[in-house]
């Protein structure tokens, strides 16, 4: 579906005397968040949506997002997130797959102690907060498995196959992915997935659109002013206990590989963003990112936008675009890495390690990259696919590789388990 109204509703923000818990204020159905340490935006109900694909996606949401807030909108706020937002969640491929954009009837933020909240259409954005939490479901008491579209040993056999691929000189890096398909007892219900992810991930940004739950620790990109900010992770280890927890975390740091891994990712988002800057500073060297199941190497990436030529006016939605795919959820060369994906993964990854976040009217916004998540289940409400992936170089090991995305989906397990 595609909305393409000719006046759209006005939008109006006004500031809250608290600061509200966010992920307590959503609704059972439509849940929109994206949230870090109880900051953040979440949303409900549907005020437009677009759903678009091919090629040219991200630049017709761009020039609808424009159209959209070319009309009225009153903001007593005025930080980044008041005023008219949309949530967005992209496809891994944009030109294949299909990406969507929701702009909520409502909108709550919170940012540097400062809360609001945003209506659009005719609402008055003073009587739209609930009065208590609807009561969550019931957990799962029960859950069942499935392999996906690869059973382990099948998807080893890919690893393998892209090793020597890699071995052969046809690319440098690919990463590969797998899903699980998950079934329980019981309707699951997004919010108790949400509020699980936040507790046990306060780091990652938890997200939610359009069915697509997750907690993802890498910011793709982050747009404040002419200000771009973006969070690089590569290279992965299992996190254990006591001496073997501090001898994992030493091994990542020094591990030939996993830096040569992480390097290959840098050094495609600066390769990609540096014709948009005047100046990006980029650490030497990683340092580590400590999560609840595993750690990541990790690089923080700053710059400033240029204020002239055709560059310096594009929109976030365009850097996004310049941007992804990174050799993060990819590979290098990103053409071949894309087509080794697409051969030996076997799978249609949808919106999963696509650009996933928000976008406002000033032009500012957050997209991190879809991990750690899961896809609820559009005709069964009881049912789930899982993803995690991870990145192949020469000196992968199929087995270790395995592990590695257990690693993975254990951070969704978790809030599923009840």
């Amino acid at each position: 579906m595609t909305s393409r109204d000719a006046v759209a509703p006005a939008s109006t923000t006004v500031a809250l005397p608290d600061s509200p818990d966010l992920l307590a204020l959503l609704p059972r159905e439509g849940a929109l968040s994206w949230v870090r340490r109880g900051e953040g935006l979440v949303g409900w109900g549907e005020a437009d949506r677009l759903e678009v694909s091919g090629p040219g996606a991200l630049a017709e949401a761009a020039a609808w997002w424009a159209e959209r807030t070319a009309g009225p909108a009153v903001d007593d706020v005025g930080v980044p997130g008041s005023g008219p937002v949309v949530f967005a969640s992209i496809a891994f491929d944009p030109a294949v797959g299909t990406s969507v954009f929701v702009v909520p009837e409502v909108v709550v933020g919170r940012r540097d102690g400062v809360a609001w909240v945003t209506t659009t259409g005719d609402a008055d954005p003073r009587d739209v907060l609930p009065a208590s939490r609807e009561p969550l479901l019931p957990p799962a008491s029960r859950l069942r498995y499935a392999d996906g579209a690869l059973d382990p040993a099948t998807w080893c056999g890919a690893v393998s196959a892209a090793v020597d691929r890699i071995g052969d000189g046809d690319l440098a890096k690919v990463v590969l992915a797998r899903d699980l398909l998950v079934t329980a007892d019981v309707r699951l219900d997004p919010r108790r997935l949400l509020d699980r992810l936040a507790a046990r991930f306060p780091d990652c940004w938890t997200f939610a659109v359009d069915g697509l739950l997750g907690a993802t620790p890498e910011l793709l990109l982050r747009r404040t002013g002419r200000q771009l900010s973006a969070r690089v992770l590569a290279g992965t280890a299992p996190r254990g206990a006591g001496a073997e927890d501090e001898r994992l975390a030493a091994g990542l740091l020094t591990s030939a590989k996993d830096r040569a891994e992480h390097a290959l990712a840098v050094d495609s988002l600066v390769r990609a963003l540096d014709p948009y800057c005047t100046a990006l500073s980029v650490p030497e060297g990683p340092s580590l990112l400590t999560l609840a199941n595993v750690r990541h190497l990790a690089t923080d990436v700053v710059g400033t936008q240029r204020r002239s030529g055709a560059r310096g006016k594009a929109g976030l939605l365009e850097l996004v675009d310049a941007v992804h795919p990174t050799a993060a959820v990819c590979g290098t060369p990103p053409d071949r890495a894309a087509a080794v994906i697409a051969e030996l993964e076997g799978m249609d990854r949808g919106r999963y390690a696509g650009p996933v976040g928000w976008l406002d009217g000033r032009g500012d916004g957050e997209f991190g990259l879809a991990l750690r998540c899961a896809q609820l289940s559009d005709s069964d409400p009881c049912s789930a696919r899982l993803f995690a992936g991870c990145g192949i170089v020469a000196r992968s090991d199929p087995a270790a590789e395995l592990a590695e995305t257990q690693s993975k989906f254990a951070a969704f397990q978790a809030a599923l388990e009840s």
